[in-house]
């Protein structure tokens, strides 16, 4: 006998359980109203150049809920008439927007501008050399004639590359090439004798010019 009270007040405690959670259901899907859903859609810009703001957080307050803009600053996304938008750009500071509660219409589009949060940091200067002791010992040592476009010239001056051509050794292309020009000039002299540059007055004539010019004195 005991053991069925025991039951009965178990079952009826069950049912005044289900009884409680199906009200509270009930009552939390008569406060969800879908004809006051609106459908906000807008473009995130800086406030200066108004360039877009590429994935920019857009987070719903109220709803704890949000979006990213896509590359073009755009989003969309689901509100509530009174609804806070938190707005949020690495570089930007945070701003909030309100969705209105008179909109006539469940669409509602907006351009969000967001201005730039500039920190202003102390002057720092910047030194080439630790310490003064480091400038001085430089200034000392340095060379001021030996630069990099100094450099520069010497390694690239006739008897640098001269110097470096003549490590190198003959690889297949520069014999192919030496050979082409032998041939070249043995068919062009065929049958006759070879061209001596001796006898020849353009090159006398040359030679002449850059003679009168100085350009054959030695460095």
């Amino acid at each position: 006998m005991m053991k069925l009270q025991i039951n009965k007040t178990f079952i009826f405690f069950c049912l005044c359980l289900i009884n409680f959670y199906s009200k509270a259901q009930s009552k939390d899907t008569l406060y969800i109203d879908t004809n006051r859903l609106i459908q906000l859609s807008g473009v995130v810009v800086s406030e200066n150049e108004l360039e877009q703001l590429s994935y920019t957080t857009v987070y719903d307050k109220t709803l704890r809920r949000g979006v990213l803009s896509d590359y073009y600053g755009y989003f969309s996304m689901v509100t509530y008439p009174g609804d806070t938008l938190i707005f949020s750009f690495y570089g930007y500071k945070t701003s909030s927007f309100i969705v209105p509660d008179t909109l006539p219409d469940n669409r509602y589009s907006i351009i969000h501008m967001l201005q730039k949060d500039t920190v202003n940091l102390p002057q720092v200067d910047i030194y080439p050399w630790p310490s003064r002791d480091e400038f001085a010992r430089y200034f000392v040592a340095m060379k001021p004639y030996d630069d990099a476009f100094r450099r520069a010239q010497k390694e690239l001056s006739g008897e640098s590359l001269a110097f470096a051509a003549a490590k190198l050794d003959n690889d297949a292309s520069l014999a192919s090439g030496y050979a082409a020009n032998q041939f070249y000039t043995k068919i062009y002299t065929n049958g006759q004798m070879p061209a001596n540059n001796l006898l020849n007055p353009y090159a006398w004539s040359k030679f002449i010019q850059e003679w009168k010019k100085g350009n054959l004195k030695r460095e």
